[in-house]
């Protein structure tokens, strides 16, 4: 489901009938496949749309298959491996219904019995293929028994207000937690048709909410366009690591004060010895 709310004047939130994309007409994928970049991409509207929001607007979720590990170029530059894929949700030309509106993606997952979910948060002091986002999740299903990471979900604490994303475009992106799903999927379902009918006894399912903000929501509000992207995948998420170019400046940031505080001490103690050294002892 894609949630809409926004701040009343008591400072509840106050959220619209939620948009079940279970219900959302899909474009045909043959159009969007592209098999040399390993593309893909789904693009829907509401069946019924009586408030007009998608006259001008859709719902897409695009998928990039990776053969080799690497760096995403466009922001937020994920770095990927031969195991994961990007899915980008997009929120392209669709009418808030209030002021100032604010969006929410309810991502639901599907384990077996046994895998437990958790969801990770890493900060780190690097932003150098993401300025000014420090934080990293990851929601992460590991075995019971061994501990063992068996799948994952990484983002980047931020979404983007446009098609060519920069800095100043980032949108404010938190998590709401995960929690076991009290819903039933829908029978025709692709999660019916992929896990079978064994969705309440052999797997368990989980939801958690990624909502997008911004101040009042006026990111979306002016250019009526977000996405964000996320890396699935098998094995352990990636991990940044700091890159020669951050190492060599953090070095000669902290090395160079090191260098002259040591080189003066040097100088200072060699012209103190020197000095005293003039004078012949007293007998």
């Amino acid at each position: 489901q894609v949630f809409e709310y926004s701040e009343a004047k008591t400072l509840e939130e106050l959220f619209y009938p939620p948009y079940d994309l279970s219900d959302f007409s899909w474009d045909s994928i043959n159009r969007t496949l592209n098999h040399t970049a390993l593309t893909a991409e789904f693009t829907g509207i509401p069946a019924t749309d009586p408030s007009g929001s998608f006259s001008n607007g859709s719902v897409a979720f695009r998928v990039t298959a990776y053969d080799a590990g690497g760096r995403d170029r466009p922001l937020p530059s994920l770095l990927h491996t031969a195991n994961s894929s990007k899915v980008e949700f997009v929120l392209a030309g669709v009418a808030p219904r209030g002021n100032g509106s604010r969006f929410a993606l309810e991502v639901a997952t599907v384990e077996e019995t046994g895998v437990v979910q958790k969801l990770r948060s890493a900060r780190s002091i690097d932003d150098e293929y993401t300025p000014t986002i420090f934080e990293m999740l990851s929601l992460v299903a590991e075995s019971r028994n061994d501990s063992s990471t068996l799948s994952f979900l990484q983002w980047k604490a931020t979404a983007y207000g446009s098609r060519s994303p920069r800095r100043e475009d980032g949108i404010q992106c938190r998590s709401r937690g995960l929690q076991a799903a009290n819903w039933t999927l829908p029978v025709s379902s692709i999660v019916h048709a992929y896990f079978g009918e064994g969705m309440g006894s052999t797997y368990t399912v989980s939801a958690i909410n990624i909502s997008f903000g911004g101040e009042d929501g006026k990111v979306y509000q002016e250019k009526r366009y977000l996405s964000w992207s996320a890396l699935l995948g098998f094995g352990q998420p990636p991990k940044d690591t700091f890159s020669p170019l951050v190492i060599s400046i953090m070095a000669v940031a902290l090395g160079t004060p090191m260098a002259m505080l040591l080189v003066g001490s040097c100088v200072v103690l060699f012209a103190q010895r020197k000095r005293y050294s003039e004078y012949e002892p007293i007998n």
